[in-house]
């Protein structure tokens, strides 16, 4: 496993791996836990955004499940990109510019940024799967985002997926660099498989 890691971390440099996923699919999980691995920089596009809500529309309120409109989504993450991105790490990006539209601009300001995007990997499971963590999410835990918890703010993320995020994840795949990860295996699992796919891709690319 070693081994494999020093040539990912080698193939990648300091290019970008952006993960994407249906809700409770595990991208942030997966995406702290690869950074870690590779010594890279992780950044949520959930995060860039709640940190800079002050600068969406005012009838944009990201609490009810609804994502920031396109434009301003571009702009914050433009700007978030090329000042606040480390030079010499590469980045693990949790679903930068989901909706269809979005991809090109995220791409174009990573390569600006000298963080090239390499792979776009997608955590799949089924909308099953994302029911039943949400019922044992809501079981086990007090805290958390609202959003994480209504159960017709998860339907509508679930929707924005099928209809905006499904095209994004198809553009990746003509592209050729689209690593896809069944989600529903246990965590350990899953982040060997992540592992083992993205050393088979950097040796194929390489």
């Amino acid at each position: 496993m070693e081994e494999q890691i020093s040539y990912i971390k080698n193939w990648l440099g300091v290019g970008t791996i952006n993960i994407f996923g249906i809700q409770f699919s595990g991208k942030d999980t997966v995406g702290q836990n690869l950074a870690k691995v590779l010594d890279a920089e992780f950044i949520a596009s959930g995060d860039v955004v709640r940190a800079n809500a002050e600068r969406l529309k005012n009838d944009t309120n990201t609490d009810q499940g609804f994502l920031a409109p396109t434009k301003e989504y571009i702009e914050l993450v433009e700007e978030y990109l090329i000042d606040e991105t480390p030079a010499n790490r590469a980045l693990v990006l949790s679903s930068f510019g989901r909706w269809i539209g979005e991809e090109e601009p995220v791409m174009r300001t990573l390569k600006r940024s000298g963080h090239e995007t390499k792979i776009a990997l997608v955590l799949n499971i089924s909308e099953n799967e994302v029911w039943q963590r949400w019922e044992k999410i809501g079981n086990e835990r007090n805290g958390g985002r609202v959003d994480d918890i209504d159960k017709e703010k998860v339907a509508r993320r679930i929707q924005e997926f099928k209809e905006k995020t499904l095209p994004v994840i198809e553009i990746y795949r003509k592209m050729g660099i689209l690593i896809e990860i069944d989600g529903e295996q246990s965590r350990e699992k899953v982040m060997n498989d992540v592992i083992e796919k993205l050393y088979e891709f950097s040796c194929v690319k390489s």
